[in-house]
């Protein structure tokens, strides 16, 4: 019965990390065609190097190596891939709730830095820099997103006003042809917007991970317990 038991916990990590293993593929994949056919320069000079597509690159290749040594490790019942795998998991779930801790403790610093670096990328996109054009196509995303104009509001682009800021395409007539709400405070009433369901994002795969670590130690502990040692 036990060894029964043992054998269904070794090909259910299988499939499950198999399973993870595509996903990652799929989201390596997408990062990679959006970093090929979607050039964006990021609204934020600091965080020019963190945009989705790189995002999305970096979770593809973590959720991939870390499936593929779960996968590997369940199926050739190997102590040192369980053992690794157990370890990267435990290490992403401090990291992810470091993460969580860190939003909910600085989220006024956070603002404050988000705000100054948006006002930062503003004037870049104004200023005639070599990247102006992928900077405005940025904005121009994320002002029809988001119906929003500027930073603040729509006196932030002075007199060169985008069209991206009109609220019908093409730009009408009259006093509330463009948005009035800056893209700050939009971008704090999505956040807030979405704060529960991204909570109960992190719970979940939190979950994930702390199953995934108590199939891998058991099938370790099964494995050292059987003398199977670090067979390949």
């Amino acid at each position: 019965m036990a060894q029964g038991c043992l054998k269904c916990l070794k090909y259910t990590m299988c499939v499950a990390n198999l399973l993870c293993f595509l996903c990652g593929v799929g989201v390596l994949g997408l990062g990679a065609y959006m970093m090929v056919n979607f050039k964006l320069a990021s609204l934020t000079p600091t965080l020019a190097s963190f945009n989705i597509a790189n995002m999305l690159l970096i979770s593809g290749i973590i959720i991939t190596c870390v499936s593929f040594l779960g996968f590997l490790g369940a199926l050739k019942e190997n102590r040192c891939l369980l053992l690794t795998f157990f370890l990267l998991l435990f290490l992403l779930m401090l990291v992810e709730l470091a993460a969580a801790c860190l939003l909910l403790v600085y989220d006024g610093e956070i603002s404050k830095w988000v705000e100054s670096d948006l006002k930062k990328g503003l004037n870049n996109a104004k200023g005639g820099t070599s990247n102006t054009t992928e900077l405005m196509s940025d904005w121009a995303l994320i002002q029809k997103t988001f119906h929003c104009c500027g930073v603040y509001n729509i006196t932030d682009w002075g007199q060169n006003i985008p069209a991206s800021c009109c609220r019908s395409d093409p730009c009408s007539t009259g006093p509330d042809k463009y948005y009035h709400e800056g893209c700050l405070s939009g971008l704090k009433n999505f956040f807030e917007q979405h704060f529960l369901t991204t909570g109960i994002g992190v719970i979940v795969l939190c979950i994930i991970e702390v199953l995934g670590m108590c199939f891998a130690m058991t099938l370790f502990c099964h494995i050292s317990r059987s003398g199977l040692g670090y067979k390949i």
